[in-house]
């Protein structure tokens, strides 16, 4: 019975809903929490524990799970006046799923270890989708001894859960994904929208360049442009999915490391002020694919 113990679990956006529900549907009792009352009482239809702070979770679990937007909300949601670590127990497992600063993850890992607790960051890549499959991909930062038991947690939310090395690695290896998923998203709809005006079927081009070399996640998985895939967020108005506002944030993630490492990366540069401008002029709630969108209009201009 040990391993069905309740778990903790913080942030019930787009990502934390159904990595949750899936907690449930393996059988874990769910103390959850999140700052929106509205996705909460969704949550609580699935029989989760809905309390009203995150140090009201840490009081009633010792597994627990974070996923939030941003490093402020992670460092509030941690060490805020009603954070986690003013009532985390001796021997607690804190996860935090969120895509945040390395650094941030650091320093909250050497505060988690002061309370006798442990932290470990595990950043997830796939989306919405593969966050309700139950498929996405976990990269965990933290002691090496204690990720079996991350893992335990994980696997039921994750197909792939992969140790990354110490504190803050997890973060590493997520910013570096997505500065490579943008650029590939911006190359994909810079393609279609360039073949669509030279005459081609947006279908048949995807389908061509899905068995030739520019083939890419962005083309024949997530591809942006509307009508050629089903079940992505370009055939639904580009709702749901992952927002350009976090895309702007991870990119911003990946300057600030390329800055303090000098590494240059003159593209994932390009791609952070493309999709900033993409934020000022009325996409940041829209999915990062509506980057084809963007392009589109901006050439009437």
């Amino acid at each position: 019975m040990a391993s069905k113990t309740p778990i903790g679990f913080i942030g019930l956006g787009n990502m934390g809903n159904p990595m949750a529900k899936n907690l449930v549907k393996h059988g874990y009792p769910v103390i959850a929490y999140d700052v929106f009352p509205e996705a909460c009482k969704e949550f609580q239809d699935t029989g989760a524990q809905i309390v009203d702070s995150p140090s009201d979770v840490a009081d009633k679990a010792d597994r627990i799970i974070t996923m939030l937007p941003s490093s402020l909300n992670a460092i509030e949601a941690y060490t805020g006046a009603n954070g986690i670590l003013k009532k985390v127990k001796k021997g607690s497992l804190l996860i935090d799923s969120s895509t945040i600063d390395p650094a941030v993850s650091k320093e909250l890992a050497k505060a988690v270890e002061k309370m006798g607790a442990v932290f470990m960051d595990a950043p997830v890549s796939g989306g919405v989708g593969a966050a309700r499959s139950g498929n996405l991909t976990f990269m965990v930062g933290g002691v090496e001894q204690e990720f079996d038991a991350a893992k335990e947690l994980l696997s039921c939310m994750g197909a792939n859960v992969i140790y990354c090395g110490e504190v803050g690695t997890g973060q590493a290896a997520k910013i570096c994904n997505n500065m490579l998923l943008a650029i590939s998203m911006i190359g994909t709809a810079e393609t279609m929208n360039l073949g669509i005006r030279l005459g081609l079927d947006p279908k048949l081009l995807a389908k061509i360049l899905n068995m030739s070399s520019g083939r890419c996640w962005s083309s024949d998985t997530y591809n942006p442009v509307p009508g050629v895939m089903e079940g992505v967020p370009s055939a639904n108005n580009y709702q749901g999915g992952f927002g350009t506002t976090l895309m702007a944030k991870d990119l911003g993630l990946a300057q600030d490391s390329a800055t303090n490492t000098k590494t240059p990366t003159p593209l994932g540069s390009l791609s952070h002020q493309v999709y900033r401008l993409m934020c000022a002029k009325g996409y940041a709630q829209k999915d990062f694919s509506s980057v084809f969108q963007f392009l589109r209009e901006e050439e009437n201009l």
